[in-house]
């Protein structure tokens, strides 16, 4: 039986070898146990409902659905689940999308260990955290313009290659309006042509390739 002051932590991660290290870390530690698995989306929703564990870590990547999007399903049903996502990705557009969507902590995979098992305390304890490199990021864009959703699908289909006469067709706008969009994403993001725009796009995590 397990100790009842441990941690009951659920993993959520498409890459089986990153499963494997976060499990080994979680149950090396007297104070925590990974209860559950998951590889999808889906999987996650389920063993969330399942088991209620009281620390969930999301991979920001999986294959049915982005880690943001699974949060917020979790969350619409428990509105106090506590979840830290876990990325291989530095972009301040997600961390701002995920702590608005209610992710108690974002931390990259290339943090030791050590640093993982104490913010699962810190949030288990009720605590947020963001670790300082990606702070810093938050505020140095906190200011700027948000794009709107039309002007990162726009940007989307810049990113896919498309011309302007191909992106006008496909979002049913006439060409002009595509000028504007891309205008204005180019000053939002303040690149210089196109190019530029869609390398900060994906550098912050607005579109991914």
């Amino acid at each position: 039986m397990s100790d009842p002051v441990q941690i009951r932590v659920l993993s959520v991660d498409d890459h089986p070898l990153i499963r494997e290290g976060i499990s080994a870390v979680v149950n090396s530690q007297p104070d925590m146990i990974l209860v559950a698995e998951a590889a999808t989306a889906a999987e996650a929703i389920q063993r969330y409902r399942e088991l209620q564990p009281d620390v969930t870590l999301m991979d920001l990547r999986l294959p049915d659905m982005s880690g943001i999007d699974t949060m917020i399903a979790i969350r619409s049903e428990f509105s106090a689940a506590r979840i830290i996502m876990l990325t291989t990705f530095e972009g301040d557009f997600e961390v701002q999308r995920a702590l608005e969507a209610g992710a108690r902590a974002y931390m990259l995979k290339s943090m030791p260990p050590r640093e993982l098992v104490d913010v699962i305390r810190q949030v288990h304890a009720g605590k947020k955290r963001v670790p300082p490199e990606l702070a810093a990021q938050l505020a140095e864009h906190l200011s700027d313009d948000a794009l709107t959703e039309r002007e990162i699908e726009v940007l989307r289909h810049v990113a896919g290659g498309n011309r302007n006469k191909d992106i006008a067709g496909q979002l049913f706008i006439s060409e002009e309006t595509v000028k504007v969009h891309l205008k204005h994403i180019m000053d939002k993001l303040g690149a210089s042509d196109r190019t530029q725009a869609v390398a900060i796009g994906i550098r912050r995590g607005i579109i991914q390739l």
